[in-house]
């Protein structure tokens, strides 16, 4: 019969951190390297694509491989133009599910030098090895011994890299074969984390999408220059011919504006709405998809251009409820709906201009 001593109070643990409306919205966050650890073949292949991303700010070309015919290379990153016959290096993304031991890699490491001795490519100044439930124990202190890997590899060759390494004949570790592997630098052989991974993966524009977490801080935008950029030149046309239909002038350029302070003040605004919107833009080049600054002057655009295209007295009446019209706009469909502002929104007019999307003047008025 069951003791009262082996029956205890419901007493679950207090939580570590406060409750916030988020965690009551969606329960407690789970952490990235959990989560990674249980993506799914696709949802792993389609995040080590985005992660290689990041890489493209170390090397000069980052290509991926696959395939049967891949001769042990997975992501290679090269280091100058040579490819294959310069610097490179490459990572192995191994999925497996569990942490990847010795016996998940001796016959990659057998590829490396198989297929650098036979000329393939140069042996990599460095071969990372990676997978989704990390490194074991065991590999990661072979790999931190590069003298004891040589050994453990030497013994598993035939075991694992005989029949292993290609499907048309058996590579024996000797002749030639085994004095390039007694030259062989294993030292090239190392790993990269969970940690690491994700680390390069938050500096892409995938991250918040794939983990959440809300968007980075948003920095602030540049002062337009005194003298217009060479990227304002559309625009501005478009906004000196509303002027100056405005006025029944012709407008040749900016500084015929300095006669009309209220419209100087508004041609000021107008270039202010611009350089808010190029720096929404440059924002979601390094936060969000590609395509997802895109998809939001799409809405922009949809939400405008039939107050665009109604009936006004002059261009300058046409843009000014454009621009009006733009800040009502939710756009709260759109992954940077939190960093929208309603400069941007505005200045997002201007960039259509730019882009002959929206004309002020109409030829018909």
């Amino acid at each position: 019969m069951i003791s009262n001593t082996d029956l205890y109070d419901i007493n679950p643990k207090v939580p570590t951190c406060k409750a916030s409306p988020v965690h009551v919205h969606s329960g407690v966050p789970i952490p990235k390297v959990m989560r990674v650890r249980v993506f799914s073949p696709e949802d792993w292949e389609e995040f080590i694509q985005e992660w290689a991303s990041s890489l493209k700010t170390q090397y000069d070309k980052v290509r991926r491989f696959g395939g049967s015919g891949d001769l042990g290379v997975d992501i290679a990153g090269f280091c100058t133009d040579q490819g294959f016959r310069g610097a490179w290096e490459n990572y192995q993304c191994k999925r497996y599910d569990h942490p990847l031991r010795p016996s998940d890699i001796w016959v990659e490491i057998g590829k490396i030098i198989y297929y650098s001795h036979i000329g393939e490519y140069v042996s990599p100044q460095k071969h990372y090895f990676v997978c989704p439930q990390d490194i074991g124990t065991s590999l990661e202190k072979l790999l931190n011994t590069p003298s004891e890997l040589k050994k453990k590899m030497a013994e598993n060759w035939d075991k694992h890299c005989l029949a292993g390494i290609t499907s048309t004949t058996e590579v024996p570790l000797t002749g030639a074969l085994l004095s390039y592997f007694d030259t062989f630098d294993f030292s090239v052989f190392s790993s990269k984390s969970l940690v690491e991974l994700i680390e390069g993966h938050s500096k892409t524009g995938f991250h918040a999408v794939r983990f959440g977490g809300g968007l980075p801080p948003r920095p602030d935008p540049e002062f337009p220059p005194e003298t217009p950029a060479e990227i304002e030149s559309r625009y501005i046309r478009r906004l000196l011919d509303a002027y100056g239909e405005h006025l029944g002038v012709s407008m040749l350029d900016p500084d015929a504006l300095n006669a009309h302070t209220p419209l100087k003040r508004d041609y000021l605004r107008q270039r202010e709405r611009f350089y808010h919107a190029e720096s929404l833009r440059n924002f979601a080049r390094d936060t969000v998809p590609e395509g997802t600054f895109g998809a939001l002057q799409e809405e922009i655009f949809y939400g405008v251009i039939d107050v665009c295209e109604s009936s006004h007295v002059n261009g300058f009446e046409r843009m000014k409820a454009t621009v009006a019209q733009a800040s009502s706009v939710a756009a709260t469909s759109n992954p940077l709906a939190s960093a929208v502002k309603t400069q941007d929104r505005q200045g997002i007019c201007h960039q259509l201009a730019n882009d002959d999307r929206l004309i002020w003047v109409q030829e018909d008025e």
